[in-house]
């Protein structure tokens, strides 16, 4: 019952009891009921529920919910009369941190601890700081399209790579690697693939994958999409997102603030990748010449992706014997978990931690006439060895060449058939450049991978090492479309219809633009990675299309439904059934907009006693008022401002507030 703390001097309020179901017994369980008194503060009311559950748990990251308002409880101090709950209320005592699945713009799927409590404003920037993605005031959620139900068999394809472990450091800036990766992402090999995953621009799409995916018919069809945005303002929860339900993270405000390759990897090629699906799927429209300048540098990029190597970590990564017991750990699991693993598992093992084999060195810093020389060369744990022959390998190596910490760069060409690595090995006087050419594609990607692996301080045993040498297997067979002088053979060798939107697979044969984009390739082949991510981003924001948001609206004292655009500095009326555009708004100009809830109508006033006013048809007023509000937020960015995001004023002009 109640106890003395409850009782206010001379009057004894009233105790009642309040039904609250707890998420971690499951669904089934039937609600505590808590005897309570109005006075009573919420942090009391979960005191005594978890009291009442008798589990030893961290309870921190719990609250109340209120079912019937749809409401997060999150003062502590205010009490249940404050809060006007009585014991009709029916609440739930839930964590506010819960998995997300979420869809990135390269199409990977990851599965994220999120925050369901607080606004999505705040959520999409834990999201964004935990995958260094920086302005995440930039980004927010999309529903995913309702899916016809798919068949049992397709159902198993998304491959999902779990993050719901990683934990950041708070601040606002991450300790990053050499190579730009944060701290937290190379905890295990499995988070640094991931990490590679977002950072690294993806190889084309088979045709069919385009062909089949949801192509704008129109413009009815593109301000679809903009029905489906997150409030920003509300929490997840709020908004009938559940736990593991899946989201796309999205480019939302066409105005990136601030591009910097150095610290931007994965926003960078997040970016190209949104954009270059809005061009593959035609949600922006651009001429032939522009769709061959965009498919030849998708080629490039693609295969610079591959070639570039990756600049890996100087710092000693793990010790041997950490990376040893997590090996053993994920090995343990997939022991557990299924036979082929148990198979894979063996072929790995039987992959003995240890390779030899005759190889060719080469030493440019050598004043030698002779190229490459071959020795008998053995590779045990982190360090190569190597020998005159194999018979001397009794006897003490000519040189031992200790890996960690060193650079790993690819010398390959597949159409000469040529297979080099290209070492470069800290020493106290600074770097020894070594060469080693390989015979042929297989040995070369063990030789590779354990080089890598090495230079992280990894060695052959790592669970690592066989999916290292299947990626540089599968990063060479890629290669294999390097036109060589004779393009007369290049058709399949160059996957034309993965590079060109649905049109011009249709317009043309594979053959017929074969030479066209790599006459266009020709233009762009010297660029480095990263010039050729930028380049793509600028002539896609060169079009004439770009970053137009479509709303189906209706203009007050109108008969028939037109489209209202808004863009990072302009609103644009465009008529639906021809595109033709009648009017553009510049915002500044605007002295101030307000809407009207109750009518759903949105007001805007302009410079000169300008003034318009619509009710939106495809979205909710909301969604408009905030785009609108969110650009106007995004301009007051200033290029020097170090210091967090003002959170409060992007509420203030997107929220339900009347005016500027």
């Amino acid at each position: 019952g109640s106890s003395d703390e409850c009782r206010v001097p001379s009057v004894t309020m009233a105790a009642w009891d309040l039904c609250v179901t707890v998420e971690e017994l499951g669904p089934e369980a039937p609600p505590f009921k808590v005897s309570v008194t109005s006075d009573l503060h919420i942090g009391g009311v979960i005191l005594r529920i978890v009291e009442k559950t008798q589990i030893k748990k961290n309870w921190s990251d719990h609250a109340l919910w209120w079912e019937q308002k749809e409401q997060w409880l999150l003062r502590p101090s205010w009490t249940l009369e404050k809060y006007e709950i009585h014991a009709d209320a029916r609440l739930s005592l839930t964590s506010q941190h819960k998995p997300l699945r979420l869809d990135l713009p390269n199409g990977t799927t990851l599965r994220v601890q999120a925050c369901f409590s607080r606004p999505v404003f705040q959520t999409v920037m834990g999201v964004c700081h935990l995958l260094n993605i920086r302005h995440p005031e930039e980004l927010s959620f999309l529903r995913p399209v309702e899916e016809k139900k798919k068949k049992e068999k397709e159902a198993e394809k998304d491959v999902v790579h779990d993050l719901t472990a990683l934990k950041v450091m708070s601040g606002t800036h991450h300790p990053t690697l050499s190579n730009g990766m944060p701290v937290h992402f190379a905890d295990s090999p499995q988070t640094e693939a991931v990490y590679k995953l977002l950072s690294v621009s993806l190889p084309a799409p088979p045709p069919e994958t385009i062909t089949r995916m949801l192509h704008p018919s129109g413009l009815m069809d593109k301000a679809q999409v903009h029905n489906r945005w997150l409030d920003s303002s509300r929490s997840l929860l709020q908004q009938g997102v559940k736990a593991e339900d899946k989201l796309l993270l999205r480019f939302k405000y066409y105005c990136f603030h601030d591009l910097d390759p150095k610290y931007d990897a994965v926003r960078l090629t997040q970016l190209y990748e949104q954009a270059r699906w809005a061009i593959l799927l035609e949600e922006v429209d651009c001429t032939e010449e522009e769709m061959m300048l965009f498919a030849a540098l998708q080629y490039h990029i693609g295969k610079v992706s591959l070639s570039e190597p990756q600049p890996t970590t100087s710092c000693p990564a793990m010790d041997d014997l950490d990376s040893a017991l997590k090996c053993l750990e994920v090995k343990m699991e997939s022991e557990k978990t299924r036979v082929e693993d148990m198979l894979y598992f063996i072929s790995t093992q039987e992959m003995a931690p240890e390779l030899q084999d005759y190889l060719k060195l080469f030493r440019p810093k050598r004043l030698t006439l002779k190229g490459y020389k071959q020795f008998w060369f053995t590779f045990k744990n982190t360090s190569i060895s190597y020998y005159k022959s194999r018979e001397e390998t009794l006897k003490e190596p000519i040189q031992q060449m200790n890996l960690k910490g060193c650079e790993v760069a690819p010398d390959v060409s597949v159409a000469a058939q040529k297979y080099c690595i290209r070492l470069l090995i800290p020493e106290a006087e600074g770097m020894n450049e070594v060469y080693l050419r390989c015979e042929n594609e297989l040995q070369y990607s063990r030789w590779m991978a354990a080089c890598r692996l090495a230079s992280k301080g990894k060695t052959l045993a790592d669970c690592s090492f066989s999916s290292e040498v299947e990626n540089i297997q599968s990063f060479l067979a890629m290669q294999q479309s390097t036109p060589g002088a004779n393009t007369a053979q290049t058709d399949e060798i160059i996957n034309t219809h993965s590079l060109v939107s649905r049109r011009y697979q249709k317009k043309y044969k594979a053959k017929q633009l074969t030479p066209r984009i790599l006459e266009a390739y020709q233009n762009v082949s010297q660029l480095p990675l990263t010039q050729a991510l930028v380049k793509f981003l600028q002539i896609w924001q060169a079009l004439p299309d770009f970053g137009v948001s479509y709303f189906v609206v209706r203009f007050k004292g109108c008969r028939k439904d037109e489209v209202l655009g808004v863009t990072n500095n302009r609103l644009i009326r465009i008529n639906l059934s021809t595109g033709d555009v009648a009017k553009t708004w510049r915002y500044n100009t605007m002295r101030q907009w307000n809407v009207n809830w109750d009518i759903k109508q949105m007001a805007i006033e302009f410079n000169g006693n300008v003034n318009i006013a619509f009710s939106c048809v495809t979205a909710t007023c909301k969604i408009v008022h905030e785009y609108i509000g969110g650009y106007i937020f995004m301009a007051t960015r200033s290029r020097e401002q170090t210091e967090g995001l003002n959170q409060e004023l992007f509420f203030k002009l997107t929220g339900g507030h009347e005016a500027l």
